[in-house]
């Protein structure tokens, strides 16, 4: 019993230590003064982790050189006198304080606000009024270039929530407007995966193995849930031989839950799924000729699917 509440107690404290921090910048932030209070807010779409938290420690003497120096590093072209960056972050901020009013915040707070602060005004805006179809009723998608953003107002009273967004999109998320700008327009890459089969070595009686698919994130459609990016990704796997008899089948589904912050680490990674595979019945017909791997990826949230076929043979 003893020991029970020595660990428990570790525990408490354990949750202490690491709340700390934590409860003492947000601390830090309730008592900045307004003005800068009102500076991170404002960038609060472009400033990094450490810099909010070298912000908040400053004494209030010192935050104003930290607020120069915070844009100096982001202007495009130190050398003429205008920081351009700076320049168009405020009128975007300004734009989206007076396009999205009616949502009991400032504008470039609400979720359309944060996508045009962002990455500017879309290449072309889609509205559907509440006259519309029960499935698309009180939606707003922006494209920017090929690729849409879809906004949905649940109760059709004027609050819209991001839904869903590209993480060729998403990966600018974090960056200055420079990066989003460039970005921001591109064709995205079309959902895809790699194929590949490893097989176990030494084992000539069976096929046996394991299945490799790899699935770029950059391709991976998500949709936004609270403070994480969703979706699932539905597998489908058989193999046939050469007379198109079926050895093998898997059904599978895989959950895709993530953070902002480890989208755009994961940006130009991939996925990867393993499957084990193992057949050890009918050797002879698989034997006899070249064999198929069928796999088919569905990705829900954006309704694509991508089908691939590897072929292979056996050795007799």
């Amino acid at each position: 019993m003893k020991n029970k509440v020595l660990l428990v107690w570790g525990a408490f404290f354990a949750a202490l230590f690491l709340l700390a921090p934590a409860c003492r910048l947000y601390r830090l932030e309730r008592r900045l003064l307004p003005e800068y209070g009102e500076f991170l807010s404002k960038v609060r779409y472009i400033i990094t982790e450490e810099e909010r938290r070298a912000f908040l420690q400053l004494p209030d003497s010192e935050k104003p050189q930290f607020i120069k120096d915070f844009w100096d590093r982001r202007d495009p072209d130190p050398y003429t006198e205008i920081n351009e960056f700076k320049e168009e972050y405020f009128q975007r901020l300004d734009s989206a304080g007076k396009l999205f009013p009616g949502e009991g915040k400032p504008g470039w707070l609400t979720d359309r606000g944060k996508i045009y602060v962002l990455f500017g005004p879309p290449t072309d805006r889609v509205t559907t009024p509440m006259s519309g179809d029960a499935y698309s009723r009180c939606q707003e998608v922006w494209y920017y270039g090929d690729f849409p953003v879809v906004f949905l107002d649940y109760y059709c009273n004027g609050n819209y929530t991001l839904v869903s967004l590209n993480l060729s999109h998403l990966h600018d998320l974090n960056k200055a407007q420079e990066a989003a700008r460039q970005t921001g327009a591109q064709t995205g890459p079309r959902f895809d995966f790699d194929l590949s089969i490893k097989r176990n070595p030494g084992v000539e009686s069976r096929l046996e193995g394991v299945v490799v698919i790899e699935i770029p994130y950059r391709s991976i459609w998500l949709s936004s849930e609270g403070e994480t990016f969703q979706t699932t990704l539905d597998l489908s796997l058989e193999l046939r031989d050469s007379r198109n008899a079926i050895h093998w089948e898997h059904k599978s589904s895989q959950d895709l839950v993530l953070t902002a912050s480890e989208l755009e680490q994961r940006m130009d990674e991939k996925c990867v799924v393993e499957i084990p595979i193992m057949v050890d019945k009918d050797m002879a017909s698989l034997r006899e000729g070249k064999n198929r791997l069928i796999v088919l990826v569905k990705n829900r949230t954006g309704k694509e699917e991508r089908r691939k076929v590897a072929e292979f043979r056996l050795e007799n």
